[in-house]
């Protein structure tokens, strides 16, 4: 577990909404950077894992797929503790 990571669901769907294939993975929810009172009766932030890009990305490769889900995972988190893609992207994270 990471350590702060209160009230967050992990999920995977198939596709994006729009049904593309760019979309590894998306942080739904408001980054602790940006909230204001929180408590109980919140609904859980969601991190999503899109299930076809991903396979796509990694081309049939098993461990490109867990670097993959890895680097999207760091990605997704790192919205949750309210840092944006410009600081990810300097980091090597994006």
């Amino acid at each position: 577990m990471v350590e702060g990571l209160d009230n967050v669901v992990f999920v995977t769907e198939a596709r994006p909404e729009d049904g593309s294939l760019d979309l590894l993975g998306l942080y739904e929810g408001v980054a602790l950077t940006d909230r204001g009172q929180y408590g109980f009766g919140e609904l859980p932030d969601r991190i999503i894992l899109y299930r076809e890009p991903l396979l796509a990305a990694a081309e049939g490769d098993l461990e490109e797929l867990q670097e993959q889900i890895h680097i999207t995972l760091v990605h997704e988190i790192a919205h949750f503790y309210g840092i944006d893609d410009d600081e990810l992207h300097r980091l090597g994270w994006a």
